[in-house]
């Protein structure tokens, strides 16, 4: 964990590494993890403390190097394009974070590289995303051979009264009170060669990640994991339950056998995912009923009706204007 910018200098930077656990004398660990309200909290204890603390997930994010992360950094920078690195990110953040997760996704011809973070988003938690995508940012720019940048740059909380940080160091508009956390990055960004990759480095270092990613204890319940996963996949198609498994350094056979211990069956999950998705977006977006059909899944907007009928007992736009006069 890197806490940069503070404003006192060497001796509280030290006393904010204890506070949460962390020798301040130690080598990086990338494996030792912070509580998440520990790590919040110290985010917002920053940046009370420095008097630009709006700045401070630019600059606690930009300090950030592939070195840092360990195997998954040799991981991110040996892969062939930077959308070879964000798949990396996609299977293997757990060996980083018990509570975030990342997708690339294809919207309409607009690709994002997106980060999900449940939970009520209070200060601490809004700075650390903010940090999180600048970190991405920055070590984008460090693998890609092209000089980088976002062509757009999402949060979803509200944003500080000065962006300026913010727009300098993405070089691109910044959105906030947007429907996602992510980094909107064009085709040619996208495919363009890392500057280390490799593939036979990169198979080597996905065979390591995915022995790290089996022996990792269940730190949440699978079939919510499954759901998450699913929902992220979507607008893509319906996920099958290998392509699912591959994500969590499982086989298909082990997903449903460990599925079916608790209780689940994965198509079952399936519809849930799909459903809550729904909700999410007649809710919270103005997007066409097809679209929605879309981003869920269906190839119809008719097969989309029919569904949602069944799961909520009214139809998708009786539910949202219902939603709208509340």
């Amino acid at each position: 964990m890197a806490v940069a910018g503070e404003p006192s200098g060497g001796a509280r930077r030290r006393a904010l590494y204890r506070s949460v656990g962390v020798d301040p004398d130690a080598a990086i660990d990338p494996k030792q993890m912070v509580p998440d309200t520990e790590y919040y909290a110290l985010c917002e204890q920053v940046a009370r403390e420095d008097p630009h603390g709006a700045s401070v997930p630019i600059r606690v994010g930009s300090s950030m190097r592939c070195d840092d992360y360990g195997a998954f950094g040799l991981a991110w920078k040996s892969a062939i394009d930077l959308r070879g690195s964000y798949q990396r990110s996609e299977r293997y953040a757990r060996v980083l974070t018990s509570v975030s997760t990342y997708q690339c996704v294809e919207e309409h011809g607009r690709f994002f590289m997106t980060l999900n973070r449940a939970g009520a988003r209070h200060l601490g938690m809004r700075l650390s995303n903010e940090q999180t995508i600048v970190a991405v940012t920055q070590i984008s720019r460090e693998v890609s051979k092209e000089p980088f940048s976002p062509d757009a740059v999402y949060f979803q909380h509200s944003g500080p009264d000065d962006l300026s940080a913010h727009e300098s160091y993405f070089g691109c508009p910044v959105h906030y009170n947007a429907d996602r956390d992510a980094i909107e990055v064009s085709k040619d960004h996208l495919l363009a060669p890392n500057k280390l990759g490799d593939p036979s480095i990169s198979a080597f270092f996905d065979t390591h990640m995915d022995r790290e990613i089996a022996e990792l204890p269940e730190e949440q319940e699978l079939d919510g994991r499954v759901r998450n996963l699913v929902s992220r996949a979507l607008s893509e198609g319906v996920p099958n339950v290998a392509d699912v498994a591959a994500r969590l350094g499982l086989s298909g056979r082990t997903l449903q056998r460990r599925l079916a211990a608790q209780g689940h069956a994965f198509q079952d999950l399936v519809d849930e995912a799909r459903q809550e998705l729904a909700v999410r977006l007649l809710r919270r977006t103005d997007y066409a009923l097809a679209e929605v059909a879309f981003l869920t899944g269906f190839a119809e907007q008719s097969a989309f009706t029919r569904a949602f009928k069944r799961w909520r007992g009214e139809t998708p736009a009786n539910f949202r204007r219902a939603v709208q006069h509340a």
